[in-house]
C-alpha cells in the first residue's frame, strides 16, 4: 500500500481530490517495459493545480493521480535501461494527465520517460526546479542557439515570481545577461533582484492590449504568461530579437499581429517540455546542475506534503504563490 493524491469526478462532474491509500496492484502498466519508482519528492506545477482543482480539463481519464514531475529510486524494472537502486527523474510525457503521476509514494513508468538524476543535484533540489526549471533551461538554451548574447541588450522575463520565471532569471543572470523581470507582486522586488534581476517592472505594463509595434527594448524574452503579455513582448522586442514562449498563465490566446515578425525580423520560438527528446532533457538538466545557485534556489521553495499540495493548488492558479512548491510525498 502507498499514499497518493487521487482525482475522481462526483455525480455533477466536478473534480474531487483526496489523499488515499492505494494497493500496489492498482498501479497501471504504462506500456512496454515498466519501471516502478519509490517516489521521494514531487512538485506542484500550474498544470497539476489545474488538474487538482478541475479548472481546466487537463485530466483525460479518472481515477487519476496527478503530478507531472517526480524523483525517486527504482524499486523494480523490466527494462535493461534501469536497475533497482537507480536514482531517476521524470518530467512530463503526459504523466499526471493520461497516466498516473508523481504526487504519490509510488509510480509505474515507462523506461524511456526517465533520465538519471544529475549527481550534483539533491533529490529535493530537482523538484525545487521540476518542469518549471527544466522549461526555463530549454528557453535559455533556445535563446543561446538563436544567437542572443549577453552583450546584445536586456532580456525580459515575464511572470518572474513563478517557477519558470524565477529559474530563468537565475540562469540568465549567471550567464551574464541583463535581466528585466515583470511581476504582479512588486513587494517581491528584493526577492527577484536576489535571483539576479537588474530591474523589476509591474506586469500591468504588458498585460493590457497594446499597439502592434512599440518602442524597441528587448534582445530576448522568456515568456510563461501568454495572451496580451506575449503580444506586447513581441511588439517591444528589438530588431532581430528572439522571444521564447512556454506558458499561458494569462491565457492561451495570442492577440498580436505579424508586424514584429515581418518588420523587425523578430523570432517567436515555441518551447515544449512535455515530449522533448531525451538529449534535450539531459542538456537542460546539465545546465541547471552547472548554473543554479543552491542557496538562491532554496529561497524560492516552500515544502508541503500531499494534503498540502491539494490545499495550495487554488492559490497557485490565482497567482498568490511565490516560487516553487516541493511536495514531500512521505509526509
Amino acid at each position: 500500500m502507498f499514499k497518493a493524491i487521487q482525482l475522481n469526478r462526483d455525480g455533477a462532474g466536478a473534480t474531487q481530490a483526496a489523499v488515499v491509500e492505494v494497493d500496489d496492484a492498482e498501479l497501471p502498466i504504462p506500456g512496454e517495459g515498466q519501471v516502478v519508482v519509490d517516489v521521494e519528492f514531487s512538485t506542484l506545477n500550474f498544470k497539476d493545480a489545474l488538474a487538482i482543482t478541475g479548472r481546466s480539463p487537463v485530466v483525460r481519464k479518472f481515477p487519476m493521480v496527478p503530478g507531472i514531475d517526480c524523483v525517486g529510486t527504482v524499486r523494480s524494472s523490466t527494462s535493461a535501461a534501469w536497475r533497482a537502486g537507480d536514482s531517476v527523474l521524470l518530467n512530463g510525457w503526459g504523466v499526471g494527465e493520461s497516466h498516473w503521476g508523481g504526487l504519490a509514494q509510488r509510480a509505474s513508468l515507462q523506461p524511456q520517460w526517465l533520465i538519471a538524476r544529475p549527481t550534483g543535484l539533491a533529490a529535493a533540489d530537482t523538484m525545487a526546479l521540476g518542469t518549471a526549471g527544466y522549461t526555463a533551461a530549454l528557453c535559455v538554451i533556445a535563446l543561446q542557439r538563436a544567437g542572443v548574447k549577453p552583450g546584445d541588450g536586456e532580456v525580459l522575463v515575464t511572470g518572474a515570481t513563478g517557477g519558470v520565471g524565477g529559474v530563468a532569471t537565475m540562469l540568465l543572470a549567471a550567464l551574464g545577461y541583463t535581466v528585466v523581470a515583470t511581476t504582479g507582486k512588486l513587494a517581491e522586488t528584493d526577492y527577484l533582484k536576489n535571483l539576479g534581476a537588474h530591474e523589476v517592472l509591474d506586469r500591468t505594463l504588458l498585460s493590457a492590449p497594446g499597439k502592434p509595434l512599440q518602442k524597441e527594448r528587448w534582445a530576448g524574452v522568456v515568456d510563461s504568461v501568454g495572451s496580451h503579455t506575449l503580444a506586447n513582448a513581441c511588439a517591444t522586442t528589438r530588431y532581430g530579437g528572439v522571444v521564447t514562449a512556454c506558458g499561458l498563465a494569462q491565457g492561451m490566446d495570442f492577440p498580436g499581429t505579424v508586424a514584429p515578425f515581418i518588420l523587425r525580423g523578430v523570432s517567436l520560438l515555441g518551447i515544449d517540455s512535455v515530449t522533448a527528446s531525451i538529449e534535450r532533457r539531459v542538456e537542460a538538466w546539465a545546465l541547471l546542475d552547472k548554473l543554479v545557485d543552491r542557496k538562491k534556489l532554496a529561497s524560492t521553495v516552500t515544502t508541503v506534503g500531499l494534503a498540502g499540495a491539494i490545499a495550495a493548488a487554488p492559490a497557485l492558479l490565482d497567482g498568490k504563490q511565490r516560487g516553487r512548491l516541493v511536495v514531500d510525498v512521505n509526509t
